[in-house]
């Protein structure tokens, strides 16, 4: 039997909308989840660096440095 999934808001190219939530740039973010996901399927490698380096740009919320003394 076939597991049933409840259904998701997603964009016209089918990437669920909570991805793209957090993205500075949605239109990258969700073109690099699509690529990531064709390699997946292709059974290409992923450079995983390129795709964590590009998921950490795409963060809205930058942590702020701790100035020491004042």
């Amino acid at each position: 039997m076939k597991r049933k999934f409840k259904p998701v808001a997603k964009t016209k190219s089918g990437v669920a909308k909570k991805y793209l939530a957090g993205a500075k740039n949605k239109k990258k973010k969700e073109a690099e989840i699509l690529d990531t996901k064709e390699r997946y399927r292709k059974g290409l490698p992923i450079d995983i660096k390129k795709v964590s380096k590009s998921r950490a740009e795409q963060n809205k919320s930058k942590t702020k440095k701790k100035r020491n003394g004042k």
